[in-house]
């Protein structure tokens, strides 16, 4: 009695292709790999990517591994290697309104269904990173740890990951004081000085307690100092009206 799909029959391959070449040849391909960036981050836009590479390793993809173990530089110098031997690529941003709106997770399960909509060619299965995500167009897989373990998944990583630090870069222009070019979203000593001083943008995920916690906190700063402001007002008028009426008398 057969079954469908085939079940894949994992043996040695080199590197990062050993799930690829199973499922190659079970006649399953292309496989597509996805990934996100942005996902712990606390402002910007989550980034996610779909990648299918050739069924063949390249000698200059040898350097793919899961994005947040290489270096910046080593991420940029794959990045345009990447989309230039790719059989197909996409990547997708949801921004942080549609996070907070629909929450993290279902922000990341619906990211993946679109870049893997996006890609130009239809996959025969799809790698995902870490969970399962229901609603795709072909048999899929979660791997855990799957950027070190697929070289598809690691592509998108490495397009997700970089496609998001541009982004996150850009944005610092945009929205100064924030340092966003520096911590990229995250929750970091100096991120959240800034939006303790400045309040949160409208690139910031107010959902996320820290978030909400500085919003909080800079309407209250902001209150009393109106109230302080308010006050003083009203003592020198009183002031004043003392002066004026010892004077009339």
């Amino acid at each position: 009695m057969s079954t469908w799909p085939p079940r894949a029959v994992i043996r040695r391959a080199s590197g990062l292709r050993t799930m690829e070449s199973a499922l190659l040849r079970c006649g399953l391909g292309p496989v597509a790999g996805v990934d996100e960036a942005g996902r712990g981050a606390c402002a910007g836009p989550l980034v996610v990517a779909a990648c299918v590479l050739g069924p063949k390793p390249h000698a200059a993809l040898a350097g793919l591994d899961d994005s947040k173990k290489l270096t910046e530089k080593a991420r940029d110098e794959l990045f345009p290697i990447v989309k230039r031997l790719a059989v197909a690529w996409s990547v997708v941003e949801i921004p942080a309104e549609e996070v907070d709106r629909i929450g993290v997770h279902v922000a990341n399960i619906e990211g993946m269904r679109r870049a893997v909509a996006g890609l130009s060619v239809s996959p025969g299965y799809v790698l995902t990173d870490g969970f399962r995500v229901p609603g795709l167009p072909a048999p899929s897989l979660p791997v855990i740890g799957g950027d070190a373990a697929a070289a598809c998944i690691a592509a998108a990583s490495i397009l997700a990951k970089v496609s998001r630090d541009r982004t996150m870069i850009a944005l610092d222009d945009e929205l100064p004081g924030y340092g966003f070019a520096a911590h990229k979203g995250y929750s970091t000593p100096l991120h959240t000085a800034a939006m303790n001083e400045l309040g949160p943008s409208r690139e910031h995920r107010m959902s996320y307690a820290n978030v909400a916690a500085a919003s909080r906190a800079v309407r209250s700063a902001a209150s009393r100092a109106v109230g302080s402001a308010a006050s003083r007002a009203v003592g020198s008028a009183g002031g004043a009206f003392e002066v004026t009426a010892a004077g009339a008398r």
